[in-house]
């Protein structure tokens, strides 16, 4: 199973990125899918989750900016992130939950800077 992170990149605060997430590799269904991110020098936080069944979860600190969607089909997910802040500056990582086994993508870089 892999997972391709894309749509990384640097904007200045107040803009907008689109972040996806291809799951390859599988045939199951991805229970559950998501988003992580890791600032220098922290630890890896969660940014946003979505089930098979379209519920999504956001970290207090994105609630209202970032959006989390699937693909129609369905091995795709989606991160709309807007109002972008400097704190908002990490990797980002894709994950997804796939017959109770969690895989990993290799993340892409976001810098939210003037």
């Amino acid at each position: 199973v892999q997972l391709q992170a894309s749509g990384g990149g640097l904007v200045q605060p107040g803009g907008s990125l689109r972040l996806s997430c291809t799951v390859s590799g599988s045939s199951f269904d991805m229970s559950l899918m998501g988003w992580y991110r890791q600032a220098p020098g922290k630890q890896r936080e969660l940014v946003a989750t979505i089930t098979s069944g379209r519920y999504s979860n956001y970290a207090d600190s994105v609630k209202g900016r970032f959006s989390i969607s699937r693909g129609n089909a369905r091995n795709t997910v989606y991160l709309l992130m807007n109002s972008l802040r400097s704190e908002d500056t990490g990797v980002y990582y894709c994950n997804a939950v796939i017959r109770s086994l969690t895989f990993w993508g290799h993340g892409t870089q976001v810098t939210v800077s003037s």
